[in-house]
């Protein structure tokens, strides 16, 4: 679908899927998360996917404590992924974005409701107008204590009864295939692109109406 509203050069106007704010239950800290807090910058890193990457990366670029964001493919098998096939949905990878951030910033806890308020995790491998199993919900963890609390978050978002159905895969991360140049800060660097002016932006202030406090001065 992306790819035909660029083709085709169409403003689409579908917004960004609401969602609602997570009540405040937080998970009690525990060593693990002590451990990840003694990580370097360099380390700390998170890998998620909810839609199209471009929408995806300009939300976590506009967190606190989060100083990049790239756009690539996880889940799937395949080496080496091009965007035509993931887009074809011929490689079983999802549009994903891989988030570099300051722990002692920023928390996984608070990079989760990032993630859950920014998307609908209730639609099945869809997001805006967006369709296939490339562009499905999924968190991709790289240690235990990213898994353990993902689960614990989901299970909160279950019992809430928020959502008809959570549909967010939640794996343990293989591997990270950066995606094309073109794709990285997409949404900042066209943001005349139809696309990007009608789902991508409306996308991110949805996000940003939501939590002002999250956000970096200058967004």
């Amino acid at each position: 679908m992306k790819k035909l509203v660029l083709l085709l050069g169409l403003t689409i106007s579908v917004g960004c899927s609401g969602t609602t704010n997570e009540p405040n239950n937080t998970v009690s800290e525990d060593p693990l998360a002590q451990s990840e807090k003694n990580k370097s910058k360099a380390n700390a890193t998170a890998v998620f996917a909810s839609g199209c990457f471009w929408c995806v990366e300009a939300i976590f670029e506009s967190v606190k404590g989060v100083y990049e964001a790239e756009s690539g493919y996880a889940g799937g098998k395949e080496k080496n992924p091009t965007y035509s096939q993931v887009s074809a949905g011929a490689t079983g990878h999802a549009e994903a974005v891989k988030v570099y951030y300051d722990s002692t910033q920023v928390s996984y806890q608070t990079l989760l409701e990032v993630f859950f308020d920014s998307h609908d995790p209730s639609t099945l491998n869809r997001q805006g107008p967006d369709r296939g199993t490339q562009y499905r919900s999924g968190i991709y963890y790289s240690s235990q204590y990213q898994n353990q609390l993902a689960k614990r978050y989901i299970a909160q978002l279950k019992k809430s009864g928020k959502y008809s159905q959570i549909t967010t895969e939640l794996a343990p991360l293989t591997t990270f295939w950066l995606a094309e140049d073109y794709h990285q800060n997409y949404e900042r660097r066209n943001p005349n692109n139809p696309y990007v002016r009608s789902v991508s932006i409306p996308r991110l202030k949805a996000f940003q109406k939501k939590h002002p406090e999250l956000l970096k001065q200058n967004h």
